[in-house]
């Protein structure tokens, strides 16, 4: 077992625990919230292994994470705007550690890949992965206010 396993590990662990705890307990909007957290945590992972392992098709797998994972909880706030209790307090504390957790795993792993191609992929992973994120953030905030101005405007 080498060090990227053993970062993919506890990132996996210390990633699911709050992501297991806001998806079983909690409004419909912490859930959502919780799924973009799960997302970004597989994704990161998903990094690790493929550094870990040696296998660049993991890359791959990453990016289509990173890409889906987002667009899913675009989807949920659009189709849950109505149902979505409150907007979660610390959606903002969420956003920012997972992107503060992408920026370490996205250096070492262009680091580890060396300049080229692969290096590319895995910045424009990263980059996705925290716009991705952000967006997703401040949409859950929205269709909270979107639909109590709807009830109640």
């Amino acid at each position: 077992m080498n060090t990227w396993l053993v970062c993919a590990s506890l990132l996996l662990v210390a990633g699911f625990l709050p992501v297991v705890w806001g998806t079983v307990r909690g409004p419909l909007g912490h859930r959502v919230m919780a799924q973009n957290c799960g997302t970004s945590v597989v994704c990161l992972v998903m990094l690790l292994l493929a550094q870990g392992y040696g296998r660049p098709s993991y890359t791959d797998l990453a990016l289509v994470t990173a890409v889906l994972g987002p667009v899913g909880t675009l989807v949920f706030a659009r189709l849950l705007a109505d149902e979505l209790d409150e907007a979660p307090r610390w959606a903002r504390a969420v956003t920012a550690l997972t992107v503060a957790a992408t920026a370490p795993v996205v250096i070492a792993s262009c680091v580890a890949t060396g300049p080229g191609r692969a290096a590319a992929k895995v910045v424009f992973i990263g980059v996705l992965l925290a716009a991705g994120n952000v967006i997703a953030s401040r949409t859950l905030s929205g269709a909270h206010r979107d639909a109590t101005e709807t009830r109640y405007g």
